[in-house]
């Protein structure tokens, strides 16, 4: 599959983007999850969204892969903040995700795009939802996948998870180090019920980290969701055709976050997959396009 590639400038920054598919497609916006590049997009999910006849494009987020950094200087704790985000206090942030919706129509203004099917995962299905709650007249129909309207009250992540996910213990540092421990961490988020081989595992994380290891940005954009707060007071403005997938087995971000969408989003559909968890397991790379397809057909 052959992808087109280009950075564009949007509200400051440079956007790394790519795209593939029939350039009259339909476009399909992507939006990648926390501390993840636009390689963490399955090819197998984007060619077949590609044969579905989509016009896909994906891109680097703000502080990942290829785009730029973004650092206001401002500085945080990242555990007190968060208990501050639990009793619904807001921390100042160097961005939130709100920005990070307006990077997308930006991206989007760019390509000369005034209106696009979303696709976002986890961190990335939060910032689709903002952006179709903010901007509904830009979004033809949103896929929300194992993501969360971030309100406080949720359930948090399993111990083990939130513990590593809070980066406790030393730093890797070499390039070994820190496959080693994403490796484990993808252990504990991954889908017990579909494994992926753990040399693809291994493959992607080694690509990541020769691409664009970027620890800072990852804290950044980590620290961003905890500045947002809540959002759940733009779902009800959603207007486009949405779909919530979301797994059963998914240990940090629970099913009663996707729950929680479908239940705000008026005319929402609710996937829930058994022995699905966090992660882009391929045994279920056609379940997601069939999904986000016949979703975009309801448009």
């Amino acid at each position: 599959m052959c992808w087109s590639a280009d950075s564009a400038c949007v509200n400051g920054l440079r956007l790394h983007w790519e795209e593939t598919g029939p350039a009259h497609g339909e476009p399909l916006l992507m939006v990648m999850g926390l501390g993840g590049q636009l390689i963490h997009w399955p090819d197998g999910l984007a060619a077949d969204l590609v044969r579905r006849g989509f016009r896909v494009i994906r891109f680097d987020n703000r502080d990942a892969g290829l785009s730029s950094e973004s650092n206001r200087g401002v500085r945080f704790n990242m555990l007190r903040d968060w208990l501050r985000s639990r009793l619904g206090q807001i921390a100042p942030s160097n961005y939130t995700l709100h920005d990070m919706a307006h990077d997308a129509i930006g991206l989007l203004d760019t390509l000369g795009i005034g209106k696009a099917h979303l696709l976002g995962v986890s961190m990335g299905g939060m910032v689709a939802q903002i952006l179709a709650g903010s901007s509904p007249h830009r979004v033809r129909s949103l896929t929300s996948i194992m993501s969360s309207t971030n309100h406080p009250h949720l359930p948090t992540a399993r111990f083990d998870v939130l513990w590593r996910m809070a980066g406790i213990g030393s730093r890797p540092r070499t390039r070994e180090q820190v496959i080693q421990r994403s490796m484990s961490m993808l252990r504990r988020v991954g889908s017990p019920s579909f494994p992926t081989p753990v040399e693809h595992r291994r493959g992607l994380v080694g690509r990541a980290y020769d691409r664009a290891f970027r620890p800072a940005g990852h804290l950044r954009q980590a620290h961003a969701i905890i500045a947002t707060g809540s959002f759940e007071h733009l779902l009800g403005r959603i207007t486009a055709p949405t779909q919530i997938i979301h797994g059963l087995s998914d240990p940090l971000l629970r099913p009663a976050c996707g729950r929680r969408s479908a239940q705000l989003i008026r005319g929402a559909r609710l996937e829930l997959i058994e022995g699905m968890g966090h992660d882009f397991a391929p045994a279920l790379m056609p379940r997601w396009a069939e999904l986000a397809s016949a979703n975009a057909g309801r448009a």
